[in-house]
């Protein structure tokens, strides 16, 4: 790489390391100004523009890096085979690593999925419904799980992916004070994948298939 396009690269990635160190203080990233996060990067507000046209801009940059974040965690359990049983722990302390790591990125994704920013929420919103995707071709491999038509596999994936999502703000900012080990989010997270995963496993479909009448629902 070019020692020019070497620097502006690491300017962009500077830019992106001040919106999510003002973020880390509290702050939404609705909130945050194109000034300040250019002075918090060392460079004039003019020196903005020439890596992103606008905030908006800079917001899809964080979106796109925590989702290759998110989906690299995600590779890594797939290739420990996530499996019903004892791998869900195992899985879950992979993503649980990820997060740990890439704290700043996970806060970004745990506080802007519900965020002032319109543009930001869509392409969260969207990184989900790709993750989910990807969950579902993982799903429909697995030999516990053939019982289940596409439309139970997609329910599932949508759920586990759903539980994941919203029990990302509880891991970044955990309960000051100490909770018994089973109450903890970790413990919480693995419990409830197990709980779905369970379910799956002795799923029938409502009514044994007559999913439509809604008096053969539990």
């Amino acid at each position: 790489m070019q020692p020019r396009a070497e620097q502006k690269l690491q300017t962009r990635h500077a830019l992106m390391d001040a919106a999510r160190s003002l973020m880390d203080s509290g702050r939404g990233f609705g909130s945050l100004s194109l000034r300040e996060v250019a002075r918090t990067a060392g460079i004039v507000p003019t020196g903005f523009y020439r890596h992103f046209q606008d905030m908006d801009e800079l917001g899809l940059a964080l979106v796109a890096e925590v989702g290759e974040t998110f989906r690299e965690a995600i590779r890594q359990v797939r290739h420990h085979e996530l499996e019903l049983g004892g791998l869900i722990d195992a899985s879950v302390r992979i993503f649980l690593d990820a997060v740990a790591a890439n704290r700043a990125q996970f806060l970004f994704l745990a506080r802007e999925q519900y965020g002032g920013s319109l543009p930001v929420r869509l392409a969260l919103g969207a990184l989900r419904e790709r993750i989910t995707a990807d969950l579902i071709a993982d799903l429909a491999l697995m030999p516990k799980l053939q019982h289940l038509d596409s439309r139970a596999q997609a329910h599932l994936a949508d759920l586990v992916v759903k539980t994941v999502f919203a029990t990302l703000p509880e891991l970044i900012d955990p309960p000051r004070e100490t909770l018994p080990a089973h109450l903890t989010p970790q413990a919480k997270m693995i419990e409830q994948l197990r709980f779905i995963f369970i379910g799956a496993k002795h799923w029938q479909g409502l009514g044994h298939g007559n999913a439509s009448n809604p008096e053969n629902a539990p």
